[in-house]
């Protein structure tokens, strides 16, 4: 028999575990990642004022047009091998990986009112473990990821002072912040998948049980 188990901590793992995931996929399909330096409507550089170009992982964002009125967002690389650097290459893949768990986890997370077990194990706790591994993933990716600004392409953006973990003319976007944040929420899931574990099995859950409701509802 199905039981349906709800509680505060249960849903606060589960929305959150979502909430995670899709900061993660914007952040990284996100161009935002890096601001050039200001530029003019031609081009030019300015010292304020203008508008900024962005460069994320494998997109940009620039004005295109006679005096620069539409921006033109889309990927500056055809194929994996054109990425900006190695080092972003690397950083793309477990950045991917990291977000491709958080993603399964998160999808995993809405059956758990249902499905508190996995062959026996508390699926509470394995996708505790399984966020906590993608927090690792991301945090290895986000590390990867200012060792590539000494990148030709990065140069281009940033002026010729860029260099690893030095943007120099550049400001690091939104979408790296949310990967931030994103990184350290898929830490706070697995810490709240043990207080999920422990609320839907506690004794109030039990006794709910062996009286043979199916829909336990609790704060």
């Amino acid at each position: 028999m199905c039981h349906v188990i709800v509680t505060c901590r249960s849903m606060l793992w589960t929305l959150l575990s979502i909430v995670v995931a899709f900061a993660e996929l914007i952040a990284y399909m996100s161009p935002d990642w890096l601001l050039g330096f200001p530029r003019s409507d031609s081009g030019a550089a300015v010292d304020s004022g203008g508008y900024r170009p962005s460069l994320g992982l494998y997109g940009r964002c620039l004005r295109v047009g006679s005096r620069g009125a539409a921006v033109s967002c889309g990927p500056y690389a055809g194929t994996f091998g054109e990425v900006a650097s190695g080092f972003w290459q690397a950083a793309m893949l477990f950045l991917a990986a990291g977000t491709l768990v958080l993603g399964g986890v998160a999808c995993i997370s809405v059956f758990s009112m249902c499905f508190q077990s996995i062959m026996k194990k508390s699926i509470f706790n394995i996708c505790g473990l399984l966020q906590a591994i993608a927090g690792l993933l991301l945090m290895v990716g986000l590390m990867l990821y200012p060792a590539g600004w000494g990148s030709e392409k990065v140069i281009g953006y940033c002026g010729p002072e860029a260099s690893p973990f030095r943007p120099a003319l550049c400001s690091l976007g939104w979408a790296f912040y949310a990967a931030i944040g994103g990184t350290l929420g898929s830490f706070l899931c697995a810490v709240l998948s043990a207080q999920a574990e422990i609320a839907t099995s506690s004794d109030k859950v039990q006794e709910e049980i062996e009286e043979g409701r199916s829909l336990i509802c609790l704060l």
